[in-house]
């Protein structure tokens, strides 16, 4: 396999199929910072603000406020744990699901970093106390926020963008 950070399998790169695995090796994806307490690490960027893939890791006590998903989400919980606003906990290997228009804040609870594998198809609306959105993330938003700390700290930018389908 070459020696880069990002792979494709050569035998899949035939322009009669209409993709081709890639894979990226997690050593060289930065975490990028998002606030106190507060990273990503990205793998996917989709294009046409379809959505994400990341790693998000926050430190115990982080919370991440109310907010609203405008697609599904999938989140898979790696390491550490959380408490959602209904009380309920998601420790490690626990797997939480949000329909499209889903409202919730949770936080990082316990004494240890907490890492969520998040898929998220279409934006995350934080919410002000009126229920306004007060700050949009979207897959743009996201990739702008990884370029920037990429060119501030001279990493290599890696293409983790998805083009929109035909």
């Amino acid at each position: 396999m070459p020696n880069d950070s990002i792979h494709t399998n050569s035998t899949t790169r035939n322009p009669a199929i209409a993709g081709y695995a890639r894979t990226v090796a997690d050593l060289c994806i930065p975490w990028v910072p998002l606030g106190e307490g507060k990273s990503f690490k990205p793998l996917r960027f989709m294009g046409g603000e379809r959505g994400f893939v990341e790693l998000l890791r926050l430190e115990p006590g982080v919370e991440i406020g109310w907010h609203r998903h405008t697609g599904e989400v999938h989140a898979f919980n790696l390491q550490g744990s959380r408490e959602l606003h209904s009380g309920e906990i998601i420790g490690p290997g626990d797997y939480v699901y949000e329909p499209a228009g889903n409202t919730d804040k949770w936080w990082a609870i316990g004494d240890e970093q907490l890492v969520v594998l998040v898929i998220a198809m279409g934006a995350v609306e934080y919410l002000d106390e009126h229920g306004g959105v007060s700050a949009r993330y979207t897959s743009e938003t996201l990739h702008y926020l990884y370029r920037r700390h990429c060119e501030q700290q001279q990493l290599e930018l890696l293409d983790l963008v998805e083009t929109e389908p035909q």
